[in-house]
């Protein structure tokens, strides 16, 4: 038992609809972030300066999120795919090595950009 395969102990008809499942879960996702995308668009032709702030801190947000969510999807992939607990380990370990960073720099930018939208513009 020690020597088979980590695949082995899911199913191949597991394996397929969670492989499937996936791929749903994927296109649904594109799909909200494609109306997500036209409709934070279709505001940008009626704002004003603070209106303007306010939306290109919402575009960094969903460019965020649509990036966080595309690694959760391919981090499941890859777990789908893995050979091995090892393998399992050093997936998880990466992802979240990963997202920490992503989430860490994120953090800065969308901090800086919230100050720089509040400290109030000097006409000069």
């Amino acid at each position: 038992m020690a020597d088979q395969p980590f695949t082995d102990f899911v199913p191949p008809e597991m394996r397929k609809l969670a492989e499937q499942n996936l791929q749903q879960a994927k296109k649904t996702f594109e799909e909200l972030m494609d109306a997500t995308q036209r409709a934070v668009s279709s505001f940008g032709g009626h704002a004003s300066t603070a209106q303007t702030t306010a939306l290109e801190l919402q575009r960094k947000v969903v460019g965020y999120s649509e990036r966080n969510v595309a690694a959760s999807l391919e981090y499941a992939q890859n777990l789908l795919r893995a050979k091995d607990a090892g393998e399992l380990m050093k997936l998880h370990a990466d992802y979240m090595k990963n997202q920490m960073q992503a989430l860490t720099e994120q953090a800065r930018d969308i901090t800086q950009h919230a100050g720089q939208a509040a400290t109030p513009k000097k006409d000069g």
